[in-house]
């Protein structure tokens, strides 16, 4: 009896915290994407964020599903995309073409760290609604990795350009429909 009543807390625990494993795991592959971008593995990075959007995504269904929705996991959820999705995509631009502009390079790349911050902390202290009030993180940060796949054929000022185009958006009033 002892046992199965320990194993029925074990599971209890675990499910309250399934949305917090999957916010670390996108942090983890947040990270990760880092770690590759200082290795020059532009691809892999780019990779890696797609997956932490990925677990991005399936973070917030699992806390609504589970009814497991808290205060800790939005600050927690902010703090992995400001990594995931403010500081990877960048790093990733920067190590494969922006490092060419030198400091205004650079400047861009804390640039959109900071508007995805701003952004970040814009919504962590909005009410809910059924729009966000500029680009989201995550959807700003993919369109950044993706971009990675033009680097063979563009130059880097066209990369500047979107990258501070996406730090704009970020931080804007525009509103985007909740989905």
């Amino acid at each position: 009896m002892f046992f199965l009543h320990t194993f029925s807390q074990t599971l209890r625990k675990m499910k309250t915290q399934t949305a917090n494993i999957l916010t670390l795991l996108s942090l983890s592959l947040g990270g990760s994407s880092i770690l590759a971008a200082m290795e020059n593995e532009i691809y892999t990075g780019m990779l890696l964020i797609f997956l932490a959007a990925l677990c991005d995504r399936l973070d917030g269904a699992a806390a609504r599903r589970l009814h497991i929705v808290s205060d800790f996991g939005k600050q927690l959820d902010s703090l992995s995309d400001i990594i995931s999705f403010g500081l990877a995509p960048a790093l990733l631009l920067y190590q494969g073409i922006l490092h060419e502009l030198g400091a205004v390079g650079g400047f861009c790349v804390i640039l959109y760290a900071g508007c995805g911050a701003l952004r970040l902390a814009r919504f962590n202290i909005s009410g809910c609604t059924a729009f966000f009030t500029g680009l989201p993180i995550t959807a700003a940060g993919c369109a950044a990795a993706l971009s990675c796949l033009a680097i063979p054929y563009g130059p880097p000022v066209i990369f500047m350009i979107l990258l501070s185009l996406l730090s704009i958006l970020m931080i804007s009033p525009l509103k985007v429909k909740k989905i």
